[in-house]
């Protein structure tokens, strides 16, 4: 993980005792090797997997973010499967599990093109996982058998993409 980020393009890491208060605070364990990666090398970079400024530290919201009220890492994501309720014919545009998909169960981990949106889950069946959603649904990536963070990572770096 350490060669995937530069050093000069590296926030400094937290520490596993700044991790650990976050955690508390939060109510959640992070995900491995997140945790120990933002513990050990670095809290974001500028240079990384999410195209719009990188990766984000932990707790931050890229500038894009919709305002759809409090993050909450600890309560349950909302979805187990890829749902793309801009096509669901029964979802009502005020279905609260919309709102659950960008702030339940999860940590940003940066943007892409304005208003797509890295995750990576922090709780349920999916955890570890890294999803993306928008303002038309939510979806694993790269589909059902979604990347971890290390994984996420290392198709970035070496260019094989999502």
């Amino acid at each position: 993980m350490r060669s995937a980020f530069p050093p000069e393009w590296r926030e400094p890491a937290l520490g596993h005792e700044a991790v650990a208060a976050w955690e508390a605070d939060s109510g959640v364990v992070l995900p491995e090797p997140y945790r120990t990666f933002i513990a050990e090398i670095s809290n974001g970079s500028g240079l990384g997997p999410a195209e719009d400024g990188g990766l984000q530290p932990l707790g931050w919201l890229p500038a894009s973010w919709p305002d759809l009220g409090l993050r909450r890492p600890a309560e349950p994501f909302p979805l187990q499967a890829a749902w793309h309720w801009e096509d669901d014919e029964t979802a009502d545009p005020e279905d609260p599990r919309i709102d659950a998909a960008f702030n339940d169960g999860s940590i940003v981990l940066g943007s892409e093109d304005g208003q797509l949106f890295w995750l990576l889950l922090t709780t349920g069946p999916r955890r570890g996982e890294v999803w993306m959603v928008s303002d038309v649904g939510a979806v694993p990536t790269p589909g059902d058998n979604a990347w971890g963070f290390e994984e996420w990572v290392r198709r970035w770096h070496t260019g094989t993409g999502w």
